[in-house]
């Protein structure tokens, strides 16, 4: 494990799988959920969290349809062309809301808990771009505390009505888009902002797991499942305070079911990246697509907020 002299204290705790798990059962037994943590590397917060769905209910679908309140809306393919998509996902129900801290960094939930104020609202009309953006907050607190959410898309739980009960949507899908509008007030207050992709199916684990980190060398990382760890791609990641973001993830599961790393394009300035990692084990029974937005803290931790808007998500 790596440890950056500008973190402290420089031997923090890194969260443990094993102690996730056993937080979570009564979760998984009861509503089908599991998180799945473990060690966070230095100048960063935490690993992505990535919450499934543990099974598959209903009826499948195809990429069609809106879910229900105010939820996002999905599309299919136009012509065998564009890929199917869900938009407005800020605004979708079926967001999970957690929290983490140190030392132990074991989810928690609902706010306030284990001294951590978090939270979301949506239907925000200003700050912008489509007048219904969504506020997300992290509180002031002991250091490098974090706040996540995550909503499942394709599979169990599904927020997008696609269950997927016959169990082939999920394992024929190969490439993915992220694309979302993000606004912060101060963004020099956050530690880093994470964006992950996450798919499971089959006893396997795909994580793109993506973190502009902006205290400690403001740069992309990466997630690597096999080790566990954050690895720094070189890229520069340098959003701009009190201005919508537009930031765009590309990737892939590759053939071999390899984690291929494609592209960052950050306010129109694209880095590709085409980087494969391994993909991680997890547990049968664990199926589906899901999507995660992050807020670390920072040494300070200053309260801050972040506002998403236009959040797409492309599959096919």
């Amino acid at each position: 494990m790596v440890f950056s002299s500008a973190r402290t204290p420089q031997l923090r705790t890194c969260r443990s799988i094993r102690l996730q798990i056993a937080a979570s059962f009564l979760l998984l037994v009861l509503f089908g959920l599991l998180s799945a943590c473990g060690l966070s590397k230095g100048p960063s917060s935490q690993q992505p969290t990535s919450t499934t769905g543990g099974g598959s209910s209903g009826t499948s679908g195809t990429g069609s349809g809106s879910s229900g309140g105010s939820g996002g809306t999905g599309s299919g393919g136009s012509g065998g062309n564009a890929a199917p998509s869900f938009t407005n996902l800020q605004r979708s129900s079926g967001w999970g809301q957690y929290a983490q801290g140190p030392p132990t960094f074991v989810d928690c939930s609902p706010s306030p808990c284990d001294g951590i104020t978090f939270g979301m609202t949506q239907g925000i009309t200003s700050p912008a771009l489509s007048g219904n953006a969504t506020e997300f907050s992290l509180g002031t607190g002991t250091p490098y505390i974090d706040a996540l959410f995550n909503n499942h898309l394709i599979g169990a739980l599904s927020s997008q009505n696609l269950p997927d009960t016959a169990g082939t949507l999920v394992p024929s899908l190969h490439t993915f888009t992220y694309d979302v509008y993000f606004y912060g007030d101060d963004l020099g207050d956050s530690q880093a902002l994470e964006f992950d992709i996450n798919q499971f199916f089959g006893g396997m684990g795909f994580i793109w797991g993506h973190e502009c980190r902006i205290a400690g060398g403001n740069e992309w990382d990466i997630w690597d499942n096999v080790n566990a760890r954050w690895t720094p791609t070189g890229v520069a990641c340098n959003p701009n305070s009190n201005a919508w973001n537009h930031l765009t993830i590309q990737v892939q599961r590759t053939s071999d079911n390899q984690l291929l790393y494609q592209s960052i394009t950050l306010n129109g300035e694209t880095h590709t990246l085409n980087l494969t990692y391994p993909h991680g084990s997890t547990p049968a029974s664990w199926y589906g697509v899901t999507i995660n937005y992050q807020m670390d803290g920072d040494d300070k931790e200053d309260a801050y907020k972040i506002y998403l808007d236009q959040l797409t998500f492309s599959y096919q």
